[in-house]
């Protein structure tokens, strides 16, 4: 499969260069390992050691012994959430080797459920998340259509023909279910794929927990429990509400997207955009397409969602710094703004508002709303920081 440049790679080198400890975290598949195989060829000594391999893992039995022996190498350790208990031993030697560039951990799991990092770590690490590929990084090699329908996984963005990218999504999900979730917490995997499958249909809606239960049979708590779960290994985003006038009735739910609209599609069954292109999930796939590029762009925004009881609604507000954004998107080629949008945007008063839509060009709606499409989004919301819109 062919290598293509990820906008994250600059940053991740700079952050091995400048930090004893640098983690990479993201999703299965996502690229993780075959990014860093890539960037740490420009530097010396590497050690690479992949933990669902039984010869490497089997080489931390003494872990001390196998890493003071290579105390002069970046030593790098994939798939690191399957040995956490060697944190505190990774802390007490890069303390000692007293330089950076000593260890790369990749992690298929957030931040958060790599807890033991953070705490053994603290002041020693620097954390980047990878995403699937972003529309950018994928350049010519496919149109805006085919990337809402294969998503942004590597081996189904870059699949042959539609039906290679779907069969490799279908064993993604089964894998990921009955092997790879499973070292997390105890739970039936066919409950949590019947779980997965009711996300795709209300993707983006305000989470029921209650109804979720209901429908299958387990408590509101195992719901929740189970969604987080999902979440901090990357396959939902929960996007929380934005409070921003408290005199408004708003709805406090928070909305709960797949992650990947690709993995959307095959969790419906859904096997070509022409059939995407008729069913009620496109609106919902193009704005988890939108939200997935967002936060590949600004990995430290926070990304809210804004609806009222009174029928005001947007559904993206994001802030960078002190700048807010209001961002809908609409999977048509002639969007236009309802009455609840204009009052969403009024009453969050952004910096600018956007609307993300299928065309390839962009206008001006009104003196603060622009309709683009997904590549001008991020020009513009540098255009927005610059003072130039």
């Amino acid at each position: 499969m062919m290598y293509l440049t990820r906008t994250l790679e600059k940053t991740v080198l700079r952050a091995i260069r400048a930090n004893p400890v640098t983690a990479i975290t993201g999703p299965r598949q996502c690229g993780k390992s075959t990014l860093v195989k890539r960037i740490v060829k420009s530097l010396p000594h590497i050690i690479y050691l992949d933990l669902e391999r039984p010869s490497d893992l089997a080489k931390l039995n003494d872990a001390e012994l196998f890493f003071t022996s290579h105390k002069d190498s970046l030593i790098c350790i994939d798939e690191i959430q399957r040995k956490p208990e060697i944190f505190p031993l990774i802390r007490s030697l890069v303390d000692d080797w007293a330089r950076n560039a000593c260890f790369v951990v990749l992690g298929s799991a957030s931040r958060d459920m790599l807890r033991q990092s953070s705490e053994s770590l603290a002041g020693r690490i620097a954390y980047q998340r990878l995403t699937p590929f972003l529309f950018e990084e994928l350049g010519n090699e496919r149109s805006m259509q085919d990337y809402i329908y294969f998503g942004g996984f590597p081996r189904s963005a870059l699949a042959v023909d539609a039906q290679d990218s779907y069969d490799w999504r279908e064993n993604f999900i089964s894998t990921f279910l009955e092997r790879d979730l499973l070292q997390w917490a105890a739970f039936t995997p066919a409950t949590m794929q019947r779980l997965w499958q009711m996300l795709a249909h209300s993707n983006g809606q305000t989470a029921n927990y209650s109804s979720i239960a209901s429908s299958l049979g387990i408590s509101d708590v195992s719901v929740k429990h189970y969604i987080d779960l999902l979440a901090s290994t990357y396959m939902v985003e929960i996007v929380p509400p934005y409070f921003s006038n408290l005199k408004k009735r708003l709805i406090k739910a928070p909305k709960i997207y797949v992650a990947d609209s690709g993995i959307t599609t095959a969790l419906l069954r859904v096997k070509s955009f022409a059939e995407l292109s008729g069913h009620p999930a496109l609106g919902a796939a193009w704005e988890s397409t939108v939200l997935a590029n967002i936060k590949g762009w600004y990995p430290h925004a926070e990304v809210f969602h804004y609806r009222t009881s009174g029928g005001a609604e947007i559904d993206f507000v994001v802030r960078i710094d002190n700048a807010v954004f209001a961002i809908e998107c609409k999977a048509s080629y002639s969007p236009s703004l309802s009455k609840g949008n204009y009052a969403a945007i009024g009453d969050i008063s952004p910096r600018h508002a956007f609307v993300v839509f299928l065309a390839d060009k962009g206008y001006a709606m009104k003196p603060d709303i622009t309709a683009v499409s997904l590549p001008e989004l991020k020009k513009q919301m540098s255009y927005v920081f610059q003072g130039l819109v």
